[in-house]
C-alpha cells in the first residue's frame, strides 16, 4: 500500500543530484590519492582530497537536512541516510590516509601502495556510474547488480594487495627497520579501509535495490 502511495505522490529528486554531486567528489579524491601515491606533487594532491572532503560534508549535510524536510522520499528515509554517510565514510577515510601521510612525512610509496591507489580509482568510478541509476532502480536492477559484484570483486583484489604489501615491508624491513614496516604498515592498512567503505556503499545499493524493485 505505502509502496503505491509513493508513486502517486511527488518525490523528491534532489536527492539523486545529492548523491551524484558527492559521488563525484569521490572520484576527484580518488584520482587525487592514487597521484599522491606516485609521488606527484604531494602536498598539493593532499590538501585538494581535504578539500573535496568538506565538500562532501558538506553534501551529506544537505542530504541528512532533506531527509527531515522532505514529506515524500524517493525511497526510505533511513537507506538514504546509510547510503550518504557510507558514501561520505569511504572520502573520510582518504582524509584519513593524508592525515597518517602528513604524519610520518612520507614522500615516497612502495609499488602496491600505488596498486591500491589505481584500485581505489577503479571502485570510485563504479560507485560513481552505480549512483545516478538508483533513479529508475526497476529498469537498472540488473546492471546495479553486475556494478556491486564489480566493487566486491575490487575490494577482494585491494585484499591481496593489502596482504602482499604486508608481506613485502616484512621482508624488506622487518629484521631491520622496524619503523618503516610500522609506517608502511600503517598506510596499507588505511588504503585497504578506504576500499571496504566502497564494498559498504555496494552493500546499501544492493539493500536499496532489493526493497524497492
Amino acid at each position: 500500500m505505502l509502496g503505491w502511495f509513493r508513486k502517486l505522490m511527488p518525490r523528491e529528486d534532489r536527492f539523486f543530484d545529492l548523491f551524484a554531486q558527492h559521488s563525484r567528489t569521490i572520484v576527484g579524491a580518488a584520482e587525487a590519492l592514487n597521484e599522491l601515491l606516485a609521488g606527484k606533487d604531494i602536498d598539493a594532491k593532499g590538501r585538494r582530497i581535504i578539500e573535496l572532503e568538506n565538500q562532501a560534508d558538506g553534501i551529506t549535510r544537505d542530504v541528512l537536512l532533506a531527509v527531515r524536510r522532505s514529506f515524500i522520499t524517493p525511497f526510505d528515509r533511513g537507506d538514504i541516510k546509510d547510503l550518504i554517510m557510507s558514501m561520505d565514510d569511504a572520502i573520510d577515510m582518504m582524509h584519513k590516509t593524508v592525515k597518517t601521510i602528513r604524519l610520518f612525512e612520507q614522500k615516497s610509496f612502495d609499488p602496491g601502495m600505488q596498486q591500491m591507489g589505481e584500485v581505489i580509482v577503479r571502485a570510485a568510478h563504479l560507485v560513481a556510474e552505480a549512483v545516478p541509476l538508483l533513479d529508475r532502480m526497476g529498469p537498472n536492477a540488473s546492471k546495479l547488480a553486475n556494478l556491486t559484484e564489480e566493487i566486491v570483486k575490487v575490494e577482494g583484489r585491494a585484499d591481496e594487495l593489502h596482504d602482499q604489501g604486508l608481506k613485502d615491508l616484512f621482508r624488506n624491513y622487518g629484521a631491520s627497520n622496524a619503523m618503516a614496516f610500522i609506517i608502511g604498515s600503517e598506510i596499507y592498512g588505511e588504503l585497504e579501509k578506504v576500499v571496504d567503505r566502497f564494498e559498504d556503499v555496494a552493500n546499501e545499493i544492493n539493500g536499496i535495490v532489493l526493497e524497492s524493485v
